[in-house]
């Protein structure tokens, strides 16, 4: 199982969802966890008038970096306050800065852990922490577990739902999905318009044999369906089969293309039910 885990606590929306499933996942597989928590910092490109910018800015820049660091910290808090509870081995870390040095700090993090655990971003809103759990998965390199921000109580994974077309970023989730799959009680693989995707060396079929090669027996669901109806689809089945989680490749093309024709992965995003583990 996962051994060292990484949370991304958010700072500017509620953290309940990554905290409950972080702290019962850690506290399930006897795992180590790192939480992080972001203060995002202003970009000042002038001073209001009047006001001497070389006097003025150093006083406002300190002043937004003990507000964001104040942030850190008290999500922070919450977090230790569960953790401690539940007699966890964890470290916490709060960063500061802009957006953009917030998620090049975040990737590498991400890289020297066996899983990476974020709340599933909220639409219609704009915060900064909306954004980060997407970078974190295109900067990562391994696999991101994504909770339903209406996420409360303990994280489970008795029942998986993979995910499967075929491609480079199905292959990947389902290997960095393995230490899940193997605590599992059932399996189901789950292929929309297979005859049209996936290519035959690697088919749903040849998945279900492989899987029960390695001991993992799994029950096959194939449907064809609209393009713009296979994230609906996903989480029909998941509903009709009580599944607790998710597995499926992340951006299986560019996210600009993904955001201007839309895609899986972005539709997921929207209207995620169950915890999702991706990989990209």
């Amino acid at each position: 199982m996962y051994r060292n885990l990484l949370v991304h606590v958010p700072t500017e929306r509620p953290a309940r969802a990554a905290i409950d499933a972080s702290v019962s996942l850690a506290l399930s597989c006897d795992a180590h966890i790192d939480a992080v928590a972001a203060g995002y910092e202003e970009t000042y490109s002038v001073c209001p008038v009047g006001i001497d910018a070389s006097a003025a800015a150093p006083a406002i820049y300190e002043a937004d970096h003990e507000l964001a660091l104040e942030r850190a910290n008290a999500a922070l808090n919450a977090f230790a306050l569960e953790a401690k509870c539940a007699g966890i081995s964890f470290h916490c870390r709060a960063v500061t800065g802009t957006f953009a040095e917030v998620a090049s700090m975040l990737g590498p993090m991400a890289r020297i852990h066996g899983l990476t655990i974020v709340s599933q971003p909220e639409p219609k809103q704009g915060s900064f922490d909306n954004r980060i759990p997407q970078e974190l998965l295109l900067r990562s390199g391994g696999p991101v577990l994504f909770i339903p921000y209406t996420f409360h109580g303990a994280f489970a994974s008795a029942r998986i739902g993979i995910c499967w077309d075929g491609s480079r970023a199905a292959g990947r989730a389902l290997r960095d999905a393995m230490p899940f799959l193997y605590q599992a009680d059932a399996l189901t693989t789950i292929s929309m318009n297979e005859n049209g995707t996936a290519p035959m060396e690697a088919s749903q079929q040849r998945l279900g044999e492989y899987l029960a090669r390695v001991g993992l027996p799994s029950k096959a669901i194939s449907l064809d369906v609209e393009r713009a109806n296979i994230q609906s689809a996903i989480l029909s089945i998941a509903a009709d089969e009580d599944l607790d989680l998710l597995v499926m490749g992340g951006y299986g093309h560019s996210r600009l293309q993904e955001t201007i024709i839309g895609g899986v992965t972005r539709e997921m995003f929207r209207s995620m039910t169950v915890p999702t583990l991706m990989s990209h």
